[in-house]
């Protein structure tokens, strides 16, 4: 049985939650906190298996609350509730310790979900959240910078790094020296790199040269 401690200001919300829960076999709600400094001091005092926790709260907000929890029982797992929208504070209480963001406009079968989520030590999000994430991640950041160079500028830098002369490079690809010369001023402002050495030191540390 998972047990739960209900932490929310309006006394609706908290009976609207034990009616949702009270359809489920495998959670109890064994007890309820009307403000932030109640939740902290029961979130301390006692054993719980997950906290639903409301972000605005008198008296302590639900943040602080978190994060007050996070250094006395790191371990478990609480479960934010808001009425705003996840964009606004899931990252935030993500970072700092919660185990997952729930909209007080969800859905029942959403709610009892997250918990049980939680319960065993995953995260949770909503899909839609979730998703807006991964696509908001700039994939390209992620990636080596000579990712970002064209064939042929990789190709002179792998050349120059082996320790070949622009002459002589230009010889190999048959291009001429201006060309070589053209390529290498382009890579040097995509790397952000001033002199050979940068190039030649990060092409070693990436293992470009053979």
């Amino acid at each position: 049985m998972i047990k739960i401690l209900i932490a929310d200001d309006h006394t609706l919300v908290r009976r609207g939650i034990k009616q949702i829960l009270a359809g489920t076999q495998d959670m109890a709600v064994i007890d309820e906190a009307a403000n932030g400094e109640e939740a902290l001091t029961k979130a301390v005092k006692n054993d719980y298996d997950v906290i639903l926790l409301d972000i605005r709260m008198p008296k302590k907000d639900g943040i602080s609350v978190l994060e007050e929890i996070q250094k006395v029982k790191p371990n478990l797992p609480v479960l934010m509730l808001s009425m705003h929208p996840e964009d606004e504070f899931a990252k935030e209480t993500l970072r700092k310790g919660a185990s997952g963001y729930v909209t007080k406009e969800s859905a029942p079968e959403e709610l009892i979900d997250a918990i049980r989520k939680v319960h065993s030590g995953s995260r949770y999000l909503s899909s839609a959240f979730a998703e807006n994430l991964v696509s908001n991640i700039d994939l390209s950041e992620q990636k080596p910078i000579h990712t970002k160079l064209s064939s042929r500028e990789f190709e002179v830098l792998k050349l120059l790094s082996s320790g070949q002369t622009l002459k002589q490079i230009s010889t190999t690809l048959s291009l001429s020296a201006k060309t070589i010369s053209s390529y290498r001023m382009n890579m040097m402002k995509k790397m952000k790199m001033k002199t050979n050495a940068e190039l030649i030191t990060y092409a070693v540390k990436h293992r470009l040269v053979e």
